[in-house]
């Protein structure tokens, strides 16, 4: 009880509650960065321990992202109607208990029921943190605040590889037991030291038909893509998917456009900016997330590398977003993300385009600056342009508007490693990609690493193709970024 009269003292209207809030949500993206970055790096030893498939390896990154993706914005909906505190204190119990249960997985399937719990979990930690941050500071502080919880999200990414090289070398059940204290602390300080700012919604409601369709037509979208590389595209699984996909998606649209609770407020994109920020954060997600996952199989496979040197090889991309995410905030705060936004995706296009020039045995400097290019280029993008698209919405439909963003950014990133793993996979025989994807690549020679470098470099002049689309659409948001938002809010209140 003196703990919590301690904390109570940070009154939700005093100058430094904001600084308190926003180590709160820093937390949130820590441990969602962190786990993201342990188990991508502890991908080969996966597949070895528990025997998957590389169908359900894939999957076991794609269960979390669909589940946080298609769910954050119904837990940006619950959380504006029933307290955002609560539900971002709720959230870390859940990832919690979800890492403590995946480490107990006896196989990929069990693994992957796990990691949709975990995603439930970070649903709600991705459609509440901006929100709570917007909510405790002015507008003219948004960008360095948006900036920092970038900057600590690099951080748990630098942390992370390098952390879950380590893990796996105890045991690969410690990659998940690992986030169980972590998501205690968090859990704790967020109940201690937040306070509800934000108005309930007036509107209630919530739309289940929407979010049925949406999981489903997502879901068949991303199987559709990532089975069709492995096993063919005129797999009768694949075929079914797809056209489940190509039904349900658009019926989507259609619901939500006539729903009177929709789960996806189509009436928030009306502002410009919004709408292109919005769209350019679906484009990042696209052309920048799979590169990890390019990156841990050409260390692990092509390169051979054991996973703790993989993870600090991987360590320069998160520095890179480490150093420009909070000067990126603090220069967009001065003069608009217009420019930045759109400077920033072309630094990653160039880094990716850099990247093509990698081969089996290139040495590490190269891949190592391309990677810190890359990472300078999203911590560019990524803090100016959600600053502006949360202080162009009202206060109490911040919790659908964090929602949006990060569903449309995730859908991206879940369509991007579907895709580049399809792109990847295509004609190298089922042995050699065997040795790639579970590290055991050593005793390859060059000719049979060849297809996997080429299709490598495929997959990344499409990556850059799509970020150069993303700087084009930064640049169809309003130059006058001040006025738009007031302009913005005005026209949403």
């Amino acid at each position: 009880m003196n703990v919590r009269k301690r904390f109570s003292r940070v009154e939700a209207d005093h100058e430094h509650y904001k600084w308190w809030a926003l180590s709160c949500t820093s937390l949130g993206m820590l441990l969602v960065a962190t786990n993201s970055g342990t188990l991508i790096i502890a991908l080969p030893d996966l597949e070895r321990a528990l025997g998957t498939s590389l169908l359900e390896l894939v999957w076991v990154i794609l269960a979390y992202m669909i589940s946080s993706t298609v769910l954050v914005l119904t837990a940006g909906r619950l959380s504006d109607l029933f307290g955002r505190k609560t539900a971002f204190v709720g959230a870390f119990a859940v990832f919690g208990l979800a890492s403590l249960g995946a480490g107990f997985a006896a196989d990929g399937t069990q693994l992957i029921l796990w990691r949709i719990v975990q995603g439930i979990g970070g649903a709600f930690i991705f459609a509440n943190g901006p929100a709570l941050v917007t909510d405790a500071f002015p507008r003219e502080q948004l960008g360095l605040a948006m900036g920092t919880n970038t900057m600590v999200a690099a951080i748990g990414l630098v942390i992370g590889p390098v952390l879950g090289g380590v893990l796996v070398a105890i045991s690969w059940q410690w990659v998940f037991w690992f986030n169980v204290p972590l998501a205690l602390a968090g859990g704790l300080w967020g109940w201690f030291v937040l306070h509800e700012l934000a108005r309930r919604d007036r509107v209630r409601g919530l739309d289940l038909a929407g979010t049925a369709t949406f999981v489903v037509g997502l879901t068949g979208l991303v199987y559709g893509i990532s089975r069709g590389g492995i096993s063919g595209w005129d797999d009768t699984l694949v075929i079914g998917s797809l056209i489940v996909a190509a039904l349900l998606l658009p019926l989507f649209v259609l619901i939500e456009h006539r729903g009177t609770a929709p789960m996806l407020d189509l009436s928030i994109f009306r502002n410009r900016l919004f709408a292109a920020a919005t769209g350019a954060a679906f484009i990042n997600g696209l052309s920048r997330f799979a590169l990890m996952f390019i990156f841990v199989f050409y260390y692990q496979g092509a390169q051979g590398d054991d996973p703790i040197t993989a993870g600090i090889k991987l360590a320069p991309m998160a520095i890179g977003m480490l150093v420009s995410s909070p000067l990126a905030g603090v220069w967009a705060d001065r003069h608009g993300s217009r420019a930045l936004a759109a400077a920033g995706m072309l630094v990653t296009a160039l880094g990716l385009a850099l990247m093509t020039t990698l081969q089996a045995g290139s040495p590490y400097w190269q891949g190592g600056l391309w990677l810190l290019l890359v990472g300078v280029g999203s911590g560019m993008f990524n803090s100016p342009n959600t600053a502006a698209m949360m202080g162009t919405v009202p206060v109490e439909r911040r919790g659908v508007a964090a929602g949006a963003r990060t569903m449309l950014q995730n859908t991206g990133a879940v369509i991007s490693i579907a895709f580049v793993l399809a792109i990847v996979t295509n004609s190298i025989p089922k042995d050699v990609l065997f040795a790639i994807f579970s590290g055991l690549a050593t005793g390859l020679s060059p000719a049979q690493l060849d297809p996997f470098i080429h299709n490598m470099h495929e997959a990344l002049w499409v990556l850059a193709a799509t970020s150069v689309i993303g700087a084009g659409v930064s640049l169809l948001r309003p130059k006058h970024v001040r006025a738009e938002q007031l302009e913005g809010a005005r026209a949403l209140s």
